[in-house]
């Protein structure tokens, strides 16, 4: 469900940034027409007017940007499985003969008995 709301919002961010800023702006001052009044004429155009042009390339750009941003903050699933460290090797055992006293009789005899290291 993250992967998906994430793509959404990053597809808005794209698609917003293509259409924004996409004609120039006038910073004349601006009425309402009554009687007597004519408003100014438009700015002659120029040949080469590349503004249009540009606000297309900058969102693309920016939404370019974002969408790789926004990839990355949506692949980020967490910890990775990490396999368990090996178990530790089995300890080295062998039988060994030893005299252990007897209790029945208060003596000594042999013994098979496990030794460990």
């Amino acid at each position: 469900m993250k992967k998906i709301v994430m793509t959404a919002l990053v597809a808005a961010v794209a698609v917003s940034s293509t259409f924004a800023a996409v004609a120039p702006a006038a910073a004349q001052e601006w009425r309402r027409p009554h009687y007597g009044y004519e408003p100014p004429p438009p700015p002659p155009r120029r040949h080469h007017d590349h503004s249009s042009r540009d606000a297309v390339v900058g969102g693309l750009a920016a939404g370019v940007i974002g969408g790789l941003i926004g990839g990355a903050i949506a692949n980020n699933t967490g910890p990775r499985y990490i396999d368990p460290p090996p178990p530790p090797p089995p300890p080295r055992c062998w039988f060994e003969d030893r005299q252990v006293p007897n209790a029945y009789d208060g003596g000594w005899h042999m013994e098979s008995m496990r030794v460990c290291r």
